[in-house]
């Protein structure tokens, strides 16, 4: 590997951003393809889908065997609200791989005791995201139920390339916060990006139940190819 490609692996890392190092097995050619400015070739689609799958693997175009490498940031889940959800999604999400933090400016809900091992904010979620901000390989999460809270939230990640929007609630409750977000400024094809009532409908009831099915529903934007080419198209824009 190149020292420049190695420094560049690196400050992709640290801006928590996916890349994939391409590289042609006969010549030993290299390029390093960052995933939010990907294009059309089929060399840079292939490596849109490694990032998407993360899996790592060879890739033939134009009669050439290229080795696509995959380098991602880890997955992050923003939960806002320290609900009884929140309990159950953040141990199952951390199982599947995430990154879990908790933001809840509410204390007494927000505590160690009832959310061990996992990353706590009190700040208000607009101020915590400004300091640990959403990626293209960020979700978050809406539990409180409270607009002073929830709306700061959906607001910063609607500006983001976060691949995961949800927000619990019924149908009136959500179309509420469509119509305050829309008074915001956001369009319809933005807010379209809000996953409400939150989840795959599954029957769910109970909290445990109705955290399974919002991590099926994330983990279903995650892995769809054209999820991952929208996400691109809002970074770069």
């Amino acid at each position: 590997m190149k020292r420049a490609t190695l420094y560049a692996i690196n400050e992709a890392r640290r801006d928590k951003r996916a890349v994939v190092r391409a590289v042609d097995l006969a010549s030993g050619e290299e390029r390093l393809i960052d995933i939010a400015s990907a294009g059309a070739s089929p060399l840079e689609r292939a490596a849109i889908n490694a990032a998407r799958t993360d899996k790592s693997g060879s890739f033939e175009d134009d009669g050439r065997n290229w080795f696509l490498a995959v380098y991602s940031p880890p997955l992050d889940l923003a939960i806002v609200g320290a609900a009884h959800i929140a309990q159950v999604l953040s141990q199952t999400a951390w199982l599947a791989g995430y990154g879990v933090r908790i933001i809840d400016p509410r204390t007494a809900f927000a505590t160690a005791e009832r959310f061990p091992n996992v990353a706590i904010s009190h700040d208000w979620p607009d101020e915590a995201l400004a300091k640990a901000p959403l990626g293209m390989r960020s979700a978050l999460v809406a539990l409180t139920h409270d607009p002073k809270i929830d709306d700061p939230a959906l607001q910063t990640a609607l500006r983001s390339s976060c691949f995961y929007i949800g927000a619990l609630g019924s149908k009136k409750t959500h179309a509420g916060r469509l119509a305050r977000l829309k008074a915001a400024g956001f369009s319809d094809s933005e807010l379209a990006r809000i996953h409400g009532p939150i989840g795959l409908n599954i029957g769910a009831r109970s909290p445990a139940e109705i955290a399974i099915s919002i991590l099926a529903e994330m983990t279903i934007r995650l892995r769809t190819d054209g999820e991952w080419e929208h996400r691109a198209a809002r970074t770069t824009a």
